[in-house]
């Protein structure tokens, strides 16, 4: 299963690198062309808009599959570890129903979009509301994947606030040292 999980967020990086690249050169060839010829490429906007959503929300999910969105660690570090891990239960619970919320309201969007279509190259919209859908559900299988393993006691559970694999211990043996570096 991690397996799957790692090719996957590999592919996803993949495909996040090729849309900046195409998005980069894409506006930059357009500030080129205005500037220099007078004219540009109509569908650059539409594009480089699309994309930019698209990198926002599978960004968000790898973000989330690793821990990196903010949080409150420092408070929930001073914690006990029971007191953390019910924290960690009830933010699991709160983000879950967060993203029930979100991917609900992105495929009532995702519906809607079909009927609409862009401007220029004439897409349906509802590629838009796709990009916030299909990562709300895979941010939704990570948050209870790690559910599951707080709630079983699993050692690779990720809970905020725990040192994850560092020494609770400085060099010199004082408590939290690593923490605070």
């Amino acid at each position: 299963m991690k397996r799957v999980a790692d090719l996957l967020e590999r592919i996803t990086e993949w495909i996040m690198a090729a849309m900046l690249a195409v998005m980069v050169g894409l506006v930059f060839g357009n500030v080129v062309l205005r500037y220099v010829f007078n004219s540009g490429i109509v569908a650059a906007e539409e594009i480089a808009r699309l994309m930019f959503v698209w990198l926002v929300f599978l960004g968000a999910t790898l973000a989330l599959r690793h821990q990196q969105h903010l949080g409150l660690e420092i408070l929930q570090a001073r914690l006990p570890a029971r007191v953390r891990r019910a924290c960690a239960v009830v933010a699991h619970l709160l983000m879950l129903y967060a993203l029930w919320l979100f991917i609900e309201g992105s495929w009532m969007q995702l519906l809607i979009g079909m009927e609409t279509r862009s401007t220029v190259l004439r897409f349906p919209m509802a590629f838009y509301a796709a990009a916030g859908f299909f990562p709300a559900i895979a941010m939704t299988l990570t948050v209870l994947v790690n559910l599951w393993k707080i709630l079983s006691g699993a050692p690779e559970a990720r809970i905020s606030g725990e040192p994850h694999g560092l020494p609770t211990t400085g060099p010199h043996g004082e408590p939290g040292a690593a923490l605070i570096d």
